[in-house]
């Protein structure tokens, strides 16, 4: 009878065990949890992405994702066993809420993503096969940040892998004023893949490790060791210690599990991805000089946002190359323009954008403040750059005719007002003059190259020397009818050359500096040399020319034609 007791018992103790704890299976495809929290992603509202330059200037809307078109149970379980994915990928209601919650009140930020992964996709996946890892979680970053490269968290995760400071740094990312390298998508991408695989190392089990990537490991070794998985010899996954997870973390997996399924069966369900109307193809330079955004834009004639798009990890649209070389992301032909064009770049309202290395105590600065207008000064850019974004080929400027002018400054009359008025830059107007101050006072003559459609009806200008001075062939007639009167002195026979050469530098040919062109190329192709150039033009030693400039170039030298002479008397 005793006996009989005894097994009573024991069967009764293992049926109430195998009530209280369900098999795997069950708890993958069973488990229902009305107090999951989604992740952030869930609440980015769509008017948030429009403002994307991408979406903005790339894509066109479909107009067509109104209808909602959800699935059954049955279909969603049947699709993720079907897709080819090293990660387990099982059904439960949890995953069907944010599958339904996806197709419904998301189908537009659905679409939006989808567009967004067509550029940011190509590096999640470079990244992820270089270190062996699975590709489906490409669409980590769809729960993260909804593909968004400046999403910032509540709690202080940035970018689109939503990175944490203290992680980031650990990891070695740069977080500073300037630079948040946690929303570059290329470098916060191969620190993420190089994290999870680290995570992986640990659990080696994706479904933990991707929990850990959300709640770090630390809560989930808490949960592990509450779970009574402590133990080396036993192997748990993320559904068995489901509940002892933080509330995040629960509908984290899940979620995870609905975008792999959005982002694969949309068509299924009507939805229809934001049409790509052209591809954006970009290139990478190091730059290693401080630059403002505002720079780049003026001059490569780019948008400032589509500079900002591409390069998130700037914070303050400065480039502090002066620190270490930094990448820097650009449309592919616009890369060139930039080496070809990058000292007219640093010149672009230099004294706006440069930092002080030394203040004296009381002294003031006239220098402007920067004003960050959102892009707002760069809608005329865009509105050229829309010409040419098809192939993103440089938007083929013809050079503007350049005159010469003296501008005699009024009271009160600063560089940069005159600058203004003349449509040239401050910089431009210092090195015409060799001002090292840039400082001007009342009365004083400043030399000024415009174009010929600038209006300069208002502004006191009077004919520059240059100008006066290039019809002078007539002083030297005037000398050539008392030349013969000191014929007993000899020295005067030896000056003849000398007032020779003065119809000959009338005789001067000019020229129209071309794109890539420098003065030793334009020394070699008119046979002179860099100096007589300089000269002519009151360069003195500066080689700094831009297209479109007219450059004076001298006659052929009189060493040249020596030789010629020579070689005919010898003949």
């Amino acid at each position: 009878m005793k006996h009989h007791l005894i097994a009573l018992c024991t069967s009764i103790m293992l049926s109430a065990g195998a009530w209280a704890a369900p098999s795997i299976l069950d708890i993958k495809h069973s488990i229902t949890d009305d107090n999951v929290v989604p992740p952030e992603s869930f609440e980015t509202r769509t008017r948030e992405l429009a403002e994307n330059f991408y979406l903005k200037n790339y894509v066109v809307p479909d107009q067509s994702n109104a209808v909602t078109n959800t699935g059954t149970a049955a279909e969603y379980e049947e699709r993720l066993k079907r897709l080819p994915t090293a990660i387990e990928m099982p059904y439960n209601s949890i995953v069907g809420k944010f599958i339904d919650m996806y197709l419904t009140k998301k189908r537009t930020l659905v679409a939006d993503m989808l567009a967004l992964h067509n550029y940011y996709g190509r590096i999640f996946l470079e990244e992820l096969e270089k270190q062996g890892m699975p590709t489906e979680l490409q669409y980590l970053p769809v729960i993260e940040s909804a593909l968004n490269p400046n999403a910032v968290s509540k709690a202080g995760a940035s970018g689109l892998w939503q990175f944490m400071p203290t992680t980031a740094v650990g990891l070695g990312m740069e977080v500073n004023s300037l630079i948040d390298e946690r929303r570059d998508p290329r470098l916060s991408s191969r620190y993420a893949v190089l994290y999870l695989k680290q995570l992986y190392e640990i659990y080696h089990d994706w479904s933990l490790a991707i929990a850990a990537y959300n709640c770090g490991p630390g809560n989930v070794n808490k949960a592990l060791r509450r779970a009574g998985g402590d133990n080396p010899s036993s192997k748990m996954d993320f559904w068995e210690i489901y509940s002892f997870l933080p509330s995040e973390t629960r509908g984290y997996v899940p979620a995870f599990i609905a975008a792999n399924y959005v982002m694969n069966y949309y068509p299924a369900h009507g939805i229809r991805p934001t049409i790509v109307k052209r591809q954006l193809v970009t290139d990478t330079i190091s730059v290693n000089k401080y630059v403002h955004f505002n720079q780049i834009a003026s001059i490569l004639n780019i948008p400032v946002d589509e500079i900002r798009m591409l390069n998130p990890q700037f914070r303050k649209d400065i480039v502090p190359g002066d620190y270490r070389p930094y990448t820097l992301t650009l449309p592919y032909q616009q890369c060139l323009s930039y080496l070809l064009s990058e000292q007219r770049i640093l010149d672009f309202d230099s004294e706006l954008y440069a930092r002080r290395s030394n203040v004296e105590p009381g002294e003031s600065s006239s220098r402007p403040a920067v004003v960050n207008d959102n892009g707002d000064a760069n809608l005329s850019m865009s509105s050229k750059q829309s010409a040419n974004a098809e192939n993103n080929v440089d938007v083929n400027v013809p050079a503007p005719e350049l005159s010469v002018v003296t501008h005699t400054v009024k009271r009160g009359e600063s560089i940069r007002e005159i600058a203004q008025h003349y449509g040239v830059s401050a910089t431009d107007i210092k090195r015409w003059n060799d001002l090292r101050r840039g400082k001007v006072k009342e009365g004083d003559t400043l030399r000024i190259e415009v174009a010929r459609n600038v209006d300069i009806s208002n502004a006191t200008v009077t004919p520059s020397r240059e100008v006066a001075q290039a019809p002078a062939p007539a002083p030297v007639e005037e000398k050539a009818g008392p030349a013969p009167a000191p014929k007993k002195t000899k020295p005067v026979e030896k000056e003849k050359p000398a007032e020779k050469a003065k119809p000959a530098a009338s005789s001067a040919r000019s020229h129209t500096v071309q794109n890539g062109e420098n003065l030793m190329r334009i020394a070699m192709k008119y046979g002179t040399t860099v100096e007589e150039i300089q000269k002519l033009n009151g360069m003195k030693n500066s080689t700094f020319i831009r297209a479109g400039q007219t450059l004076k170039i001298p006659a052929a030298s009189s060493k040249s034609s020596g030789k010629k002479s020579s070689k005919k008397k010898k003949r």
